[in-house]
């Protein structure tokens, strides 16, 4: 059995590596006004995000998504008891990922937000229509969905191939697809780790428009939603494409 501070600290630095590439190229787009970058730099960086903290984060398994941790234990190919342990290690490794993005883009930020109410989108999430949390509900069960049925389709198909080195670069070209998808109406979150632990940074820099403490209560949208998602996923998984393959 492996050492679960080993584990956690693999969850804590793969996360970490996720976040601070996906919220850089979120960063460097914002502040330069479109000119360092669009929606589809944006798609790419984050494939490319995943494929790193995927190797990065190895030694665990790689989970890097509290939605990932508890759909695997819900299908039984995790256990249960390690799961908040899991998800506290990557909301504190996306929480220190958000605050290095901040840190290093402070003085841009300030440019084009001095007063610390317009940028908060550059780490955490927010839907396109305001007032309409219920789409971005069924948006994140969708993007989360598909994220978990094909993450499990990857694993296992290049597992039966003996390519499994090959799975970090496929998983992550599925999250670019879900990008370029679905990534426009509540910023594909997929991840409540990826959200919540940034959302948390912004509160404590001094963002009023957190979506936490700001009374709109739009956290709760890539908390639930991708949970809901990554379990439907997994089950659809395992009774779809795994029974096909027995």
């Amino acid at each position: 059995m492996k050492p679960i501070h080993k584990e956690l600290f693999s969850e804590f630095l793969g996360t970490f590596i996720l976040i601070l590439f996906g919220l850089g190229v979120v960063a460097m787009v914002v502040v330069f006004n479109g000119s360092k970058g669009t929606f589809i730099s944006i798609n790419w960086a984050w494939g490319f995000a995943v494929m790193f903290g995927i190797l990065v984060g190895n030694y665990s398994g790689a989970h890097l998504n509290p939605a990932v941790s508890i759909a695997l234990a819900a299908t039984n190919r995790f256990d249960w008891k390690k799961v908040p342990l899991y998800s506290l290690a990557q909301i504190f490794g996306a929480f220190m990922a958000a605050l290095i993005v901040f840190v290093n883009y402070y003085f841009q930020i300030l440019k084009v937000d001095p007063d610390l109410t317009k940028t908060a989108g550059i780490f955490t999430t927010f839907p396109a229509e305001r007032g309409h949390l219920m789409l971005g509900l069924f948006d994140q069960i969708l993007g989360t969905f598909l994220l978990l049925f094909l993450i499990l389709c990857v694993v296992d198909y290049f597992k039966k191939a003996k390519a499994e080195h090959l799975s970090p670069i496929v998983i992550g070209l599925i999250v670019v697809a879900i990008g370029m998808s679905f990534g426009g109406i509540f910023g594909y979150a997929i991840n409540p780790a990826r959200d919540f632990g940034p959302r948390l940074m912004t509160v404590l820099v001094g963002y009023s428009n957190n979506g936490l403490t700001d009374g709109t209560f739009i956290f709760l949208i890539p908390i639930i939603g991708p949970i809901i998602g990554g379990v439907l996923g997994a089950f659809a998984y395992d009774h779809t494409v795994a029974k096909l393959n027995k």
